[in-house]
């Protein structure tokens, strides 16, 4: 169950983009007291990516408690149908399509096989593919309806939440006032006393699209904490790629109860 829990953390949080060549965007645009939350999120969708597929490299640095540890992956993605994690040596590797979410590890002959009810309960999220994706692109994870948002103005950056908060979740999109893409969107759930803050420290300009550089998570479950810091290198777009997954014969399966 660790080494799933650490998958399924890594391979949400792990957000590639980008080409050979990039621009780093610096947000110094005022903020507009006058604008309103239709506004804020049509400016928003204007900045979706638009790729066919993707593959970086990157250092990850992860912190649980007094536990830390530092390795690289390569992630490949198509766009809207499939995200592909491979570990250094092929020790671990993930392959998560709209239908399912599958992992293995060598380190321990086990394999998982299961759909996103599972893997929303281990993460304490309410999961697609989409949102998944969403995340990876620098994307609001629930899309905002636009009549029941609400704009409020921090100090750098416009927040975005829904007018009525849902018990079960509260919601908070942090958006530039510059490139109007996301600076943080953060996600509480405090009867069960989680809280999720994914931090989009730095973008970059890669042809004309803007797509995250570095990010910053935190997750927190009761007192329970994971710190995931992200570098990315080797970054290309809408190359022709390969999905390569296999579960290897006599693993073992993890079933969640």
């Amino acid at each position: 169950m660790n080494h799933l829990k650490f998958i399924c953390l890594t391979v949400i949080f792990v957000a590639l983009y980008g080409c050979k060549t990039s621009k780093s965007l610096t947000g110094t645009a005022p903020i507009k007291e006058t604008i309103t939350a239709r506004q804020l999120i049509k400016e928003n969708n204007k900045q979706a990516p638009d790729f066919k597929t993707l593959q970086a490299k990157v250092k990850i640095d992860y912190t649980e408690g007094k536990r830390s540890n530092g390795f690289s992956v390569t992630l490949r993605m198509e766009k809207d149908k499939a995200i592909w994690l491979n570990a250094t040596l092929d020790l671990v590797r993930a392959y998560i399509t709209p239908e399912s979410v599958k992992y293995y590890s060598k380190l321990d002959n086990e394999y998982f096989d299961g759909d996103y009810s599972l893997l929303s309960k281990v993460l304490g999220i309410d999961l697609d593919f989409y949102k998944l994706q969403n995340l990876l692109l620098g994307e609001m994870i629930f899309a905002p309806v636009e009549d029941t948002y609400a704009v409020s103005f921090g100090e750098t950056s416009y927040i975005l939440s829904p007018k009525e908060q849902s018990a079960s979740i509260e919601i908070f999109y942090l958006l530039n006032p510059s490139h109007f893409k996301l600076d943080s969107q953060q996600l509480y759930q405090s009867i069960k006393k989680r809280f999720l803050q994914v931090d989009y420290k730095l973008y970059q300009k890669v042809d004309r699209e803007i797509i995250p550089e570095n990010i910053h998570i935190v997750a927190v479950e009761d007192n329970s904490e994971v710190i995931i810091d992200l570098e990315y290198k080797s970054l290309k777009l809408n190359e022709q790629l390969r999905f390569p997954f296999k579960i290897p014969s006599g693993y073992k399966e993890i079933e969640i109860e």
